[in-house]
């Protein structure tokens, strides 16, 4: 049951929004909204009031009713929880010796040569439970809520057969009605091409389109679906054959993109209306025309870039140019082992470029608009739910991404509940 809270003497309650925005772009990537000195009120698991101290109500705290929880957050921050919009945390273990690999000198594409990379992570998925990669992936989610991560997409693809994939979307259907966070799922059966399919490439694109897509939409397992459409994996040909053959289940697209070439895939997102495409190292003066104007949240996600020592995409330049940017963590065993949001968050200003304000939008509403929850999250806004957390004592907004390294989350409220 949802608690009644009342958090008062907030030094500065961050990201409100008095009227409904879906997602900042370009110059108003540089707004954000914030009251200092203010009150946040939550009941049954919304967003109920927020204001100055001096404005604020007389709440019947002298009631004691059941449930009523108040709160001195004198010193200390609120914000919105982080979406979390790119995520693989559903595997069966880690992969450090690959990492090894990675510090010796080996590229990504030569370890997926070698088997290893997806590959590798695919033959694991055979032997393990269902139980099992719920029980591993649930202590995930305990993580990256102790970090400030309120809703998180969760990506199937480390199965690569009918049966792994199906087990994999199982296990996250769980996640979702056992978890406080706010879970989506995404089928993304088209993250590699198996051994045995190497030189019969169409014919695995068949076993996606024929078999996979429609057992999933059958047992409801995918919000949306994806493809890796890059260099040395899925071509723009078998992209859009996938995506029409996950549109007709009502699964929209979203694109993994010029992650390692200019692929394509990010004209194929705007062309099939993806919600996101992501990646997006390579994007170039073509591709931010595309983008300009769609319906389709760029999104970037540093940890991978920065753990495979990737060029960066021009986020700077995506955002002059009158674009929306998204930050994600692409959580995942090979190319990035951290779903910390405050880390991308600092990163999105030390690596990127990106100011505080267009960062923290970058990992809030930007990044809940990219999941199709910008109506619920990512803002402090009445009626939506309360999914917020409490900073320990911070002397500034700047201070969160400047002071990286640390978790600077001393509370956590999920669906108005304290966790």
């Amino acid at each position: 049951m949802a608690e009644t809270i009342l958090i008062k003497n907030i030094k500065e309650l961050v990201q409100v929004e008095y009227q409904a925005v879906s997602m900042r772009a370009g110059k108003q990537m540089s707004e954000l909204n914030t009251i200092k000195n203010a009150f946040l009120f939550i009941e049954d698991g919304k967003i109920s009031a927020f204001g100055k101290m001096g404005q604020m109500p007389i709440f019947q705290e002298s009631n004691q009713k059941e449930g009523f929880t108040t709160i001195d957050a004198s010193g200390k921050m609120v914000f919105p929880s982080f979406c979390d919009s790119h995520t693989h945390l559903v595997y069966p273990e880690s992969r450090e010796i690959e990492y090894v690999d990675k510090i010796k000198g080996l590229s990504y594409e030569e370890i997926a040569k070698r088997g290893g990379g997806i590959l590798n992570t695919a033959r694991k998925m055979e032997d393990i439970t269902e139980d099992e990669l719920y029980e591993s992936a649930m202590e995930r989610l305990k993580e990256i809520s102790l970090l400030g991560t309120g809703a998180v997409e969760i990506k199937s693809g480390y199965g690569l057969t009918p049966e792994s994939e199906i087990k994999m979307l199982r296990a996250i259907k769980r996640l979702k009605e056992d978890s406080p966070l706010t879970i989506k799922s995404t089928f993304l059966g088209a993250h590699s091409i198996p051994t045995k399919y190497r030189g019969r490439q169409k014919d695995y694109v068949d076993l996606v389109i024929n078999e996979m897509i429609p057992q999933v939409a059958g047992e409801d397992l995918a919000d949306y679906i994806d493809v890796f459409c890059d260099k040395g994996f899925f071509t723009e040909e078998d992209t859009e054959r996938i995506l029409m053959a996950g549109l007709k289940y009502g699964l929209r697209p979203k694109i993994h993109a010029n992650e390692l070439d200019y692929s394509g895939g990010i004209q194929v997102g705007v062309k099939y209306n993806a919600l996101s495409v992501d990646h997006l190292e390579y994007t170039g003066d073509k591709e931010i025309n595309a983008l300009l104007g769609s319906e389709t949240m760029p999104t970037i996600l540093p940890g991978a870039a920065f753990f495979l020592g990737m060029v960066y995409a021009p986020a700077r330049k995506m955002i002059d140019a009158g674009l929306p940017v998204a930050l994600a963590s692409d959580f995942n065993p090979g190319s990035s082992p951290s779903g910390n949001m405050q880390l991308i968050l600092s990163m999105g200003s030390i690596l990127y470029k990106l100011t505080p304000e267009e960062a923290i939008n970058a990992v809030t509403l930007n990044t809940a608009y990219a999941m199709g929850i910008s109506d619920i999250l990512g803002t402090i806004a009445i009626r939506k739910k309360a999914n917020v957390f409490i900073t320990n004592k911070i002397p500034t907004i700047e201070f969160m991404p400047y002071y990286y390294g640390s978790n600077k989350v001393e509370t956590h409220i999920l669906n108005g509940q304290i966790q």
